[in-house]
């Protein structure tokens, strides 16, 4: 059927509400609106959904919730592990407590138990209650940190991460291969419950998790003695954060701690940011003005689903407060980790630190000083998580610390995700530790700098929607791979990486050889002086990226390469 032909399907079903019907009924004259909505069904891609909410094959709404759902319902059956059921979490977005309550339904007339959280909670809540609870897998209802016309679906397996291969493409295999929606399966709650399909998550996992958090304290001792000298400001940006994050911090012992009035409270339309993302400096505006008041030491951000924490720190020696990137943070967190451990004798043998190809490259020299193992991953903290599941089947190494650039990182194997409740902590405890010393966090990052080097990145995105953009987005990508650059600004390739293609070629010496990971649609160049680039499309939005990273004898330097990088590659995407 063509895009018509499926809207007129959509209008005269009795599979589809009134609700929906009227929606559409308002789009009749629309072609290129009709064109939009119905042009392909929403992706089911390795990590689930994601997109517009709304009525159409290519938006999220009950109807391809319930479609996503029947397909992973047809891959547990088919792996016989129904009897552990599945855990469900949602967010704070416009649409998720429906969705999630749609994905149960569907769940339990599949005979699979739906264990459901009784209101929001951040997505590495989800993946350590799956694994509290031996349930088979895990869904999550969040577009994480995308505008609020958005949502997302987000699949996760027994050992706590997002799905990988083989059994991200089996899976979307399942739901591909549903073409009829009357194919899936619903249920009354009523119903659900009564069949014991049904079970609302007990407070019991909230109070297991924050213990579990507690855990990775290094140094509580230190927290005690400064913890009430710490002055912190936090702004949830209208998500899921706020409980969790004011209920460690407050157990822990931070006794001043300012919340963002006007940010405090869930709302999916995110009424105070038009773009609720902690990497958007943005949305700090309110937080700064708080912070300024208080006189705060440092100000934290977590995004919609409290999975990424964004960081200003105040330097003693201006007033001001800087922004620390992922990067940034990240280092600190693990400089902190390696340094405290060793000091402690508990730094093991065979430590790893986890990240992925396009995050920052100082972890190389702390983990080095350390003699400790860098392990590079794809794109994405599934396969962070992925590392750690791994570490316990062969236990080659100890997961010591996770990070991705795009300010998400984990301490602790509690849960197999990014989680900015922990990292909060962490962050704080790091803090704390740098009170204790007479230093601010900007003191200590100058300090790594001065260490090991003045290191910086960059992300540059072009943001192409629709039909037409994603076809434009392939385009650039394979331009590229027709005519590999032998430089970028003047700057020598001296490796260069095709990860859907799987060569990596060195250009000294001309071998070519595998890049060792998984296929994917990256492309990758390693430049002389620790110069390097990365362009993906992104997996979760309508862009294409683009990354840098440098490093520099001083800022100054280091700024200036990273300026003359961003310019020379946003011409090679032209």
């Amino acid at each position: 059927m063509n895009t018509r032909e499926i809207y007129n399907f959509w209008m005269s079903d009795s599979y589809f509400d009134e609700d929906t019907k009227k929606e559409l009924a308002a789009i009749a004259d629309d072609e290129k609106e009709i064109e939009e909505r119905f042009y392909r069904d929403l992706e089911f891609g390795t990590g689930g959904l994601r997109g517009i909410i709304g009525a159409g094959t290519n938006r999220m709404n009950i109807y391809t919730v319930r479609r996503a759902t029947q397909g992973l319902a047809n891959y547990i059956l088919k792996e016989g592990a129904e009897k552990k059921g599945v855990a469900i979490a949602y967010d704070s977005r416009n649409m998720s407590p429906e969705f999630a309550e749609e994905a149960a339904l569907c769940m339990a007339a599949n005979g699979i138990r739906a264990n459901i959280f009784p209101s929001l909670r951040p997505t590495p809540m989800l993946s350590f209650a799956l694994r509290e609870l031996g349930c088979t897998a895990g869904i999550v209802i969040t577009a994480s940190h995308n505008p609020p016309e958005y949502n997302g679906y987000k699949v996760y397996w027994e050992d706590g991460a997002q799905i990988t291969a083989p059994k991200d493409k089996e899976i979307i295999g399942e739901v591909n291969a549903i073409t009829d929606f009357n194919e899936v399966k619903t249920m009354t709650r009523e119903e659900a419950e009564k069949t014991g399909m049904y079970e609302v998550i007990s407070s019991e996992i909230d109070d297991k998790y924050m213990e579990a958090l507690k855990t990775q304290v290094l140094h509580p001792e230190i927290i005690r003695k400064e913890a009430s000298n710490l002055k912190i400001v936090y702004t949830p940006l209208h998500g899921t954060g706020n409980l969790p994050v004011r209920r460690v911090l407050k157990e822990l012992g931070f006794g001043q701690v300012y919340v963002v009035k006007d940010q405090e409270l869930p709302d999916g339309n995110f009424p105070t940011v038009a773009y609720p993302n902690p990497e958007d400096k943005n949305a700090f505006t309110l937080a700064l003005k708080l912070a300024k008041e208080v006189d705060a030491d440092i100000i934290l951000a977590t995004d919609p689903d409290a999975d990424r924490l964004g960081v200003y720190a105040k330097d003693a020696k201006t007033g001001e407060y800087i922004s620390f990137t992922g990067n940034m943070s990240g280092m600190l967190i693990l400089e902190y980790i390696l340094s405290q451990k060793k000091e402690m004798g508990i730094l093991p043998d065979n430590g790893a630190v986890v990240t992925t190809i396009v995050s920052g490259k100082m972890a190389r020299d702390i983990t080095n000083a350390y003699n400790v193992d860098l392990i590079e991953t794809l794109t994405g903290f599934k396969y962070i998580g992925e590392q750690i599941k791994f570490f316990e089947k062969n236990h080659e190494h100890e997961y010591l610390f996770g990070y991705e650039e795009s300010y998400g990182c984990l301490v602790g194997t509690h849960a197999r995700d990014k989680d900015a409740v922990v990292a909060v902590m962490a962050l704080c405890e790091v803090a704390a530790w740098c009170k204790h010393q007479g230093i601010t966090l900007c003191d200590q990052m100058e300090n790594l700098f001065q260490t090991y080097g003045y290191y910086k990145e960059g992300l540059s995105t072009v943001t192409l929607k629709g039909q037409d953009g994603a076809k434009e987005i392939q385009e650039m990508m394979e331009n590229i791979r027709c005519e590999v650059p032998v430089q970028i600004g003047g700057v020598k390739v001296t490796q260069f990486r095709d990860y859907r293609e799987d060569i990596l070629v060195d250009y000294p010496t001309s071998e070519k050889k595998s890049t060792g990971l998984p296929k994917s649609n990256v492309l990758y160049f390693e430049l002389e002086g620790g110069t390097w680039c990365c362009i993906r499309p992104s997996g979760t939005e309508p862009k294409i990226k683009f990354y840098i990273g440098v490093r520099g004898a001083d800022e100054g330097e280091a700024a200036d390469k990273l300026n003359a990088m961003t310019t020379a590659l946003s011409k090679l995407a032209e």
